[in-house]
């Protein structure tokens, strides 16, 4: 049996921009990606602090060193440029891994920034 646990986060990320007329996921700063584990095209989980808007998309990288946090498609209906958001992405493990398991979280200030 496996369960699903956090893998990693990006943890009150600004976003920098919404595009509505694209075909939809989450561009995201490549260094910032890189730091916090998750991968081009990795599933993610977005949750908006803002309103409460929770959303499944997939993250595409942007320019690295660029801050952007960039939300496109249908869930530019959902949250708007200046929200802040955490961004998880997840894993599955035996329970035996998961026990073991701690997930990288990576703190961000509001130029999207890492500070912890």
């Amino acid at each position: 049996m496996f369960v699903k646990i956090l893998k990693s986060k990006l943890h009150h990320a600004r976003v920098t921009e919404t595009r509505l007329h694209y075909p939809g996921s989450i561009e995201i700063d490549s260094a910032l990606m890189e730091a916090a584990g998750i991968l081009p095209y990795e599933s993610v989980l977005v949750a908006d602090l803002n309103n409460g808007s929770r959303l499944e998309t997939y993250a595409v990288p942007a320019e690295a060193g660029s801050g952007k946090i960039v939300i496109l498609g249908a869930a530019a209906q959902l949250i708007q440029p200046k929200d802040i958001v955490i961004i998880m992405s997840f894993g599955f493990l035996t329970p035996e891994e998961a026990g073991q398991f701690m997930p990288k979280v990576v703190v961000l200030d509001e130029n999207n920034e890492i500070t912890g």
